[in-house]
């Protein structure tokens, strides 16, 4: 319906255009973008509907395992993801929470073992879901199978890279609740911070600086001295 009358001869000029660029649409613009749209015809009329978008064919295991020993990377999901190097910074925090968490762990002299990355964790077969944390506890030695943890650890820390922090702070604070990690450390070395997250209590997103002493909730009486560490970055 034309807001206005037209005379005979300007509305034929209108209508024989709108024929022509559809013609023309359907000639030249269509075929380009058949991949995209699904195109119905009935009579005269042409109708578009999306295209069914085939999924990209999920991560196996096997295909995790053949990549080569150079690569890291983790799969959320059946997704892949590459995983950034480690800053001087952060293999600086790795090695003393290492080294604190296993002096501890060795003195109580119980079934927990403590492992650093490189060492996947799989937490899910399908959709296959495997991370490397940078460190972990694992309590339950059923899950260890030689080449990797099957299941959530008990106690996992990230160390943010600068690049990537909401790899650490949003999509593993997902997975790790979701699959059930007891309690999880997100230490993000710019900010100077750490944040508890004790699942098991529904604790989540506590925030400490780096001259704080933070307590390991799974365990009694196993505390870290942060302010210390933070004097080893500043040397």
């Amino acid at each position: 319906m034309f807001s206005c009358v037209f005379p005979f001869l300007e509305f034929k000029i209108i209508l024989n255009y709108f024929i022509y660029h559809l013609k023309f649409f359907q000639m030249m613009v269509l075929p380009f973008y058949a991949e995209y749209f699904t195109i119905y015809k009935t009579g005269k009329d042409v109708y578009l509907m999306p295209a069914l978008q085939l999924k990209p064919e999920l991560f196996s295991l096997e295909q995790y395992e053949a990549l080569p020993e150079d690569v890291r990377a983790e799969v959320f999901d059946g997704e892949i993801y590459d995983m950034a190097s480690p800053t001087e910074d952060h293999q600086i925090i790795s090695m003393e929470l290492s080294t604190i968490l296993n002096t501890y762990i060795k003195s109580k002299k119980g079934a927990c073992r403590v492992f650093h990355a490189p060492f996947d964790v799989k937490l899910n077969d399908n959709p296959l879901t495997i991370v490397q944390p940078d460190l972990m506890i694992v309590c339950d030695r059923s899950k260890l199978d030689g080449k990797r943890c099957n299941g959530a650890p008990d106690f996992i820390i990230e160390i943010v890279s600068p690049g990537n922090p909401a790899d650490d702070y949003i999509r593993k604070l997902f997975y790790y609740k979701n699959f059930f990690v007891r309690e999880y450390w997100i230490v993000d070395p710019r900010r100077k911070t750490v944040t508890v997250n004790f699942f098991e209590e529904n604790i989540v997103s506590v925030p400490y600086t780096f001259d704080s002493i933070v307590k390991v909730n799974i365990f009694d009486d196993l505390y870290i001295n942060f302010a210390e560490i933070s004097k080893i970055l500043s040397n």
